[in-house]
């Protein structure tokens, strides 16, 4: 016979809150380190869009480094490119040094890859040192480098060969790297192999697109007794070929014939339209002693009629003599207008009815404009690449130039034009061209025989 069945024992209120409070516990520690993994991965892939951003090869490196520091908190890094042998560094970048730590360390010599940075170099493995000084490869600090302690190093490939390594030490926590930090070190350092590549590769097709870009570009002749300078700048994106020209020329009749032009379009038919339009234009400069305008309907209505050329903005001026000094004998075609500076005056611009592009209407008739010279005059004809910026008003751009223009006007005519191209307003997202004649001063005039015929 068996006795009344007994209830199982029923877990106190105060153990069930414990074990729930202990569950609680475990699922926030969970989602703490969930989150925690979230922000890593999104910070990682706003790392490599920020990396893949940059389209100079300086920029990628140091982004790089910096990217790497914010992902895993550390208070330095740096970015060591190997030399052709793969045995030592030939190049450091170093981030997070004070302006008297990275003059001392300059001062004794950046490092090659020599004690525990050259563990990573022969053995391109991730590398994670918990106290440096106490490592078999370390050979201490030069004077003046911070003492660090902890360290974390990642190889960076680029097509299969090592390209560098990546160094961080010192965690702003003050706890060593773990296999986390190692982790998204890792995957920093794939992406950035590949942006390495990409901007490695449009510098190559940048190089090649410029050099064809000037290959199409003129020489400028012997224009005594004036002295003339041009420059011609691509877009900072990869594989635009630009419309920009210019030329200059003496003509039959002893003047000087200067142009500046800028077809629409970033391809090569933009490209071939320049070229084939510039040539055009030389010839009708030597066969027709007429007035830019007319030169300007003439080169309109011949382009229209045999080619397929886009919308062209162009300023066609010619430089002839007047009295002791010379005149400015222009016409535009839909372009900015060209800027001078007269000796001890500010520069200024040659506002003036600016005509319809070429290639818009044919009937439209382009007006002329006359402006003294006086001698030592510089007269800059320059593309709107020089003057447009996204974010900044056109007028104000003008207006920086035109400072620029007056504050170094008395630089030799090379140095002139680079420095506003150098210092100009634009942001490079447009190609631009300069070209600047300067008249002789008035006791040079009086010395040399005139070149112009009367």
């Amino acid at each position: 016979m068996t006795g009344p069945r007994r209830q199982p024992r029923q877990p106190a209120p105060h153990d069930l809150r414990l074990r729930l409070r202990d569950e609680l516990g475990r699922i926030d520690e969970q989602l703490r380190a969930l989150l925690a993994a979230m922000d890593r991965l999104q910070g990682l892939l706003d790392a490599v869009v920020a990396i893949s951003r940059e389209v100079e090869l300086p920029g990628v490196l140091n982004r790089i480094v910096t990217t790497a520091m914010d992902l895993v908190g550390a208070r330095y890094g740096a970015l060591g490119v190997l030399d052709e042998s793969g045995q030592s560094l030939r190049e450091f970048i170093a981030v997070g040094l004070s302006e008297r730590e990275y003059a001392d360390l300059t001062r004794v010599g950046l490092p090659e890859g020599r004690g525990v940075l050259g563990e990573l170099i022969s053995n391109p493995e991730p590398l994670r040192v918990d106290d440096i000084p106490a490592h078999p490869a370390s050979a201490g600090f030069p004077p003046g480098h911070p003492r660090l302690r902890t360290l974390l190093g990642v190889a960076i490939s680029v097509r299969g060969e090592i390209y560098g390594d990546l160094y961080l030490s010192e965690r702003l926590d003050g706890q060593p790297f773990d296999v986390h930090d190692e982790n998204i070190v890792v995957a920093l350092a794939g992406a950035a192999g590949i942006a390495i590549e990409n901007v490695r590769l449009f510098e190559r097709v940048r190089s090649a697109s410029e050099q064809f870009q000037r290959l199409l570009l003129p020489a400028l002749p012997d224009l005594r007794p004036f002295s003339a300078a041009a420059i011609y700048r691509p877009a900072a994106e990869p594989s635009r070929l630009g419309g920009d020209w210019y030329d200059a020329i003496l003509l039959p009749d002893g003047a000087v014939a200067a142009v500046i032009g800028d077809v629409v379009g970033h391809d090569l038919e933009a490209a071939a339209a320049m070229a084939s339009t510039r040539n055009m234009l030389r010839a009708l400069l030597f066969d027709r002693c007429t007035p830019p305008s007319a030169i300007l309907a003439q080169l309109d209505r011949t382009l229209q009629g045999i080619t397929d050329t886009p919308v062209t903005t162009t300023s066609l001026a010619r430089i002839e003599p007047d009295g002791p000094g010379w005149r400015l004998h222009w016409s535009a075609a839909g372009h900015v207008p060209p800027l001078v500076i007269a000796p001890g005056r500010k520069a200024e611009y040659l506002f003036a009815e600016p005509g319809l592009p070429l290639g818009v209407d044919t009937g439209q008739t382009r007006p002329d404009h006359i402006h003294p010279l006086p001698p030592g005059s510089t007269v800059v004809l320059f593309t709107d690449g020089l003057v447009e910026h996204p974010h900044r008003p056109i007028d104000e751009c003008l207006d920086e130039l035109a400072g620029l223009a007056t504050a170094y006007a008395g630089l030799p005519l090379e140095d002139f034009v680079h420095t506003l191209a150098d210092r100009g307003p634009s942001d490079g997202h447009d190609d631009m061209a300069i070209l600047a004649l300067r008249a002789p001063a008035a006791e040079e005039h009086r010395e040399q025989p005139h070149r112009f015929a009367r």
